[in-house]
């Protein structure tokens, strides 16, 4: 061993132990890792930064952002509603969400997928009264396996990739692990639907902020315009629509008084006061094109984020207790639109300009994000901890998938690099205004995309010590006497391994280049050796913290760490005795 690679093992050796460690944030580890090779002299100075430069990053990165503007849509939720209106048996709707996931996410990022469809399953999860724990690890894991099918699925995918690029000039494809992914789906789909009725996991969530936020009963004003679908239908048929998460308070008539009545049939020009859930709000607005009463608009010529939503509670001492809104003039003094108030333990039963603030109401404002923080100030009004507010946002349709599937033919038909059709699919949802720019920075997931930065030069630097081969030649006189079939499997062993204390993307980044390294020092074909490691690294079962996915269920799921086990071994199990041979007969070893 070289002096060189004794101090490329040195820094990845203190890099991990960092990471298992676990008391330093990820990107903060391989931020000081970066630093520290630099100052070593194992990675050129004039390299630091070159993997913020990688394709790797820009793919990622716009796979996340079309995720978030696909989950900001509400199509998925739109499109769901006719059938679990019909699959009433949470036996039904568990297999339904698992399906679901894994398809989702084999076209956009796993997590983006789960993300997408969390809301929905928690939702009927509360109807049936079934704990969210029997649905939300199953879809966690269907998410991961989902991912496994396409080049964009995963991270790990993306990035053994660029690392078979690297090493053979030509990455893998958009479909090149389809064969494979799309055999470990139906294994995994078949084994997630039954086990749950075996493996009982009965937890209940941890009441956070972000579930207490999620039961608070929002008042709004609606009306209802010419294109409505509810004009011509009775306040009881809108409720009937939105499944009861909404109920019709009453109507406002040319006085400003309420009226109730279930049976009179709605106008255009009618102005209704609704209440429910925010998301249940929003999504009956969208379904049934009601518009905001009362909410300024900006002009259509401002940049879009500029704009942001606000949910905040009203102080003891704010200027605007005994206030009404139209008092307060809070557009024409702050800048703040009024879009919906929350009070507890009082329904209300008045027009939201004319109901006077106490403290402690929950009220949803609109304003400009330049404004926003000295309005706050001045009236008091607490800025509570940041969750998906949509109540009152442009709604977008199906621009995003649409967008997200016009790349992914390019890619698949070979016309364009995924790296380039999913950045101008990106650069489209954000030109379209489907989202702020704002959103678009929460949904990139920095610390993900600085971790990966840090460690593509990291990583090369065992490649370009010699490092790999050193390694690879002890492996390969070890496997080197055993069929392939042991070598795969134990490369997948050695992913899942790893991936629990390195993270799925750093497991990549440090193995596969071993792993290509000990095909090539026996003489074989590199490829099934590289998919054994991505396969691997992306089906962490087995610990919250080795995937996003499995970090992002264990709150509302209430999972313990010792959960996961319980489920996941078995699956685990199941994934190397059916990957090993889906990989050798895809891609022959020899």
């Amino acid at each position: 061993m070289t002096p060189e690679q004794g101090l490329a093992f040195g820094l990845m050796a203190v890099t991990i132990a960092a990471f298992v460690w676990g008391k330093l944030r990820y990107d903060l580890i391989a931020l000081t890792a970066l630093g520290a090779g630099a100052v070593l002299g194992i990675i050129p100075v004039e390299d630091m930064f070159s993997g913020f430069s990688n394709e790797l990053i820009w793919i990622i990165a716009s796979a996340l952002l079309l995720s978030a503007a696909i989950a900001r849509s509400g199509v998925i939720e739109g499109g769901l509603s006719p059938v679990l209106s019909r699959l009433k048996s949470p036996s039904l709707q568990m297999p339904l969400f698992t399906g679901l996931v894994m398809i989702l996410s084999m076209f956009t990022k796993n997590i983006g997928a789960l993300a997408i469809m969390m809301p929905v399953a928690l939702q009927h999860a509360q109807k049936a009264n079934v704990s969210p724990s029997r649905v939300l690890m199953p879809m966690a894991f269907a998410s991961l396996l989902g991912g496994l099918v396409t080049l964009v699925g995963t991270s790990p995918n993306i990035i053994v990739s660029g690392v078979r690029k690297n090493m053979l000039g030509e990455p893998f494809q958009m479909f090149d692990f389809a064969p494979v992914g799309l055999g470990l789906c139906a294994v995994g789909f078949v084994f997630l639907a039954i086990a749950p009725r075996f493996i009982k996991i009965e937890r209940q969530s941890t009441g956070n902020m972000q579930a207490a936020l999620a039961d608070a009963q929002y008042v709004t004003e609606v009306v209802v315009c010419e294109d409505s679908t509810c004009a011509g239908k009775t306040p009881a048929d809108l409720e009937a629509a939105a499944e009861g998460d909404v109920k019709v308070v009453g109507r406002m008539t040319d006085t400003g008084r309420i009226q109730v009545s279930s049976d009179r049939v709605l106008e255009p020009g009618d102005r209704l006061l609704i209440e429910g859930e925010q998301a249940a709000l929003e999504r009956v607005m969208s379904s049934a094109k009601l518009k905001l009463v009362g909410e300024r608009h900006r002009d259509e010529t401002e940049p879009s984020d500029k704009v942001t939503l606000i949910e905040g509670v009203v102080r003891q001492y704010s200027s605007l207790v005994g206030q009404s809104a139209a008092g307060a003039r809070l557009y024409e003094r702050f800048g703040v639109s009024l879009l919906a108030v929350s009070r507890e333990g009082r329904h209300v039963r008045e027009e939201l300009r004319s109901l006077r603030f106490r403290p402690g109401d929950l009220l949803l404002l609109k304003s400009e994000e330049s404004k926003a923080g000295e309005a706050l100030t001045e009236l008091q009004v607490l800025p509570l901890s940041e969750r998906g507010v949509a109540l009152g946002q442009k709604r977008v349709g199906y621009l995003p998938i649409a967008a997200l599937a016009v790349a992914v033919l390019f890619v698949a038909l070979g016309w364009a690099p995924i790296h380039l059709a999913f950045f101008v699919a990106a650069m489209i949802v954000l030109l379209l205004r489907t989202m702020s720019m704002t959103e678009a920075y929460r949904a990139i997931e920095g610390p993900m995309l600085v971790l990966v930065a840090c460690l593509i030069p990291i990583s090369e630097t065992i490649q370009q010590t010699g490092g790999d081969k050193l390694i690879a030649g002890f492996l390969s006189q070890a496997l080197g006497p055993m069929p392939p079939y042991f070598a795969i499997g134990a490369l997948i062993l050695t992913g899942m391994a790893v991936t629990p204390f390195l993270n799925n993307a750093a497991t990549v980044l440090v193995v596969a280049p071993i792993g290509a390294a000990i095909a090539q020092a026996l003489g074989r074909n590199p490829d099934p050796y590289l998919m054994a490691v991505a396969i691997g690294a992306a089906c962490d079962f087995l610990t919250p913290i080795g995937h996003q996915c499995n970090t992002l269920v264990m709150g509302p799921g209430g999972y313990k760490f010792s959960d996961y086990w319980k489920l996941g071994l078995p699956l685990s199990v199941l994934v190397v005795i059916a990957a090993t041979p889906l990989i050798l007969w895809t891609w022959p070893a020899s």
